[in-house]
């Protein structure tokens, strides 16, 4: 059937890798950024909500394994991250896996990536926010003694009318984002080396209440514990990939990407063990567990004085403020990347006299802003790990692809294939299937609406479908 095959091969044409390389060469986004700021940009996005937050809700479902459920979370992270180490390095421009994906297994799968991406960092963006939230309200409590009403810090669901908070952090990323590439680094490198210094400081104090016997049972719920924690502070290493959606503003991207991506894990992980262990250790599973700012609750019980938790709760402000930020700034480049490329409306890729994205960065900030706003963080933390497991999935698929497809290809950095990118598909399948029922019907929902944006107007108005058709001129403007 002529027709049929005609209708694959569109849906499978990919764009080549040379056409790829060469849109990052000749962007209009300012190349800023070095290796520091790349390295900054990752940790920023990654460390944040998942530790301050998200320890609190998993603890219970694994015991104090829970330690062994940051550790296997990681090990998933770090297949994908060598994986995303070799792309970023030989395709080094703003769409991260969506460009990865398009280059390697075709423009449906593209989509169906660039579309998990949108989810993964759009509804991260908000959880973190939700998170942020929560620590504002503690700083607030323990040092004017006055807390932002439940009705105006809380979501509908959870008895709440609007989360304030989390909608306000949301607009001050998008105001500094506004303000330019350059700015934003300078920001993020400050808040990132601030949020390390407070996880520091709390690992120095939890570590002088140290008692073992929070540590027994061990495993109270076994494997399926802690698996199930493991799903969720899966979340907490989302945003080590931050650095390969700044390939167009690095200044030697084939360089620094790989190792950004890299050394940025590395620093994560070794910070969440620390903090994990110590805050188990100093206060059981009990007192991590049950608050919105677990670590400040824990500061507070274990030394009987509010000043820890105080400083704690402050750095927390500064530092998940920060991964707003940063994981608001990666969504808008893939978007750049998906508007370039024709999937998008075109407008979402010009960029303005500061030399970036203006209208892209406005809707993105308002959509969010109200996404934080509305949704509580639980639902937000799931829905963001499906998207990010499936996209990291397809991220090592692309590697496999790409190493039979393009051997020649120059590459910074290589990983061991096929042993690293089958045990990151491997992980990303086992944690996917450890979520609840009810993410899965979110995410087979969202990508229904998104299979019904490409039909309806990605595939006719795609750059690459005007090229293989023999069509001439740039996509149409949607302006």
């Amino acid at each position: 059937m002529p027709g049929l095959a005609r209708i694959t091969g569109s849906l499978l044409r990919t764009k080549p890798v040379e056409q790829i390389a060469a849109d990052g060469e000749h962007t209009a986004l300012r190349r800023s950024m070095g290796l520091v700021s790349l390295i900054a940009l990752s940790v920023g996005a990654t460390l944040g909500t998942g530790i301050f937050v998200v320890l609190g809700e998993a603890a219970p479902l694994a015991g104090p394994a829970v330690v062994i459920s940051f550790v296997v979370a990681a090990l998933a992270a770090l297949f994908s991250a060598l994986s995303y180490a070799e792309l970023a390095g030989a395709v080094p421009v703003s769409g991260s896996a969506y460009s990865y994906t398009y280059a390697t297994l075709g423009e449906i799968v593209a989509w169906v990536c660039g579309w998990c991406l949108l989810l993964e960092y759009g509804v991260s963006v908000a959880a973190v926010a939700v998170g942020w939230g929560a620590y504002l309200n503690e700083f607030l409590g323990s040092t004017v003694g006055w807390r932002i009403p439940d009705a105006l810090s809380s979501a509908p669901s959870e008895g709440g009318v609007v989360n304030l908070p989390a909608a306000v952090v949301v607009l001050i990323a998008t105001a500094v984002l506004l303000e330019g590439v350059r700015e934003s680094a300078r920001v993020t490198t400050i808040t990132t080396m601030i949020k390390i210094a407070v996880l520091v400081f709390f690992v120095i104090v939890a570590v002088t209440a140290f008692d073992s016997g929070n540590l027994h049972p061990f495993a109270p719920a076994g494997v399926a514990g802690i698996t199930s924690a493991a799903s969720m502070v899966f979340f907490s290493f989302i945003g080590f990939d931050a650095a390969s959606t700044a390939g167009e503003e690095a200044r030697n991207p084939q360089r620094d990407l790989p190792r950004a991506i890299i050394i940025s894990l590395g620093i994560v992980t070794l910070m969440y063990v620390l903090v994990a262990l110590t805050a188990v250790g100093a206060s059981g599973i009990d007192g991590v567990g049950g608050s919105g700012a677990s670590l400040a609750t824990v500061l507070e019980q274990v030394t009987g004085k509010s000043w820890p938790a105080t400083i704690l709760a402050a750095g927390a402000v500064v530092a998940i403020a920060s991964v707003v930020l940063t994981v608001l700034y990666g969504q808008t480049r893939i978007l750049v990347s998906m508007s370039r490329d024709g999937l998008m409306p075109r407008v979402l890729s010009r960029v303005g006299a500061k030399q970036v994205p203006t209208t892209n960065i406005l809707v993105v900030g308002g959509v969010v802003a109200v996404l934080s706003a509305l949704i509580p963080l639980g639902e937000l933390v799931n829905a963001t790990n499906i998207g990010t497991l499936v996209s990291f999935g397809l991220v090592n698929v692309g590697v496999l692809v790409l190493r039979r497809t393009k051997p020649d290809l120059p590459r910074t950095f290589r990983t061991l294939v096929p042993l690293v990118p089958v045990l990151g598909v491997g992980m990303c399948v086992y944690l996917l299937a450890h979520l609840p029922g009810v993410t899965w019907l979110a995410f087979a929902l969202w990508s229904a609406v998104g299979l019904v944006v490409y039909f309806g107007y990605g595939r006719r108005r795609s750059a690459l479908n005007r090229v293989t058709s023999g069509e001439s001129g740039a996509p149409d403007s949607d302006s």
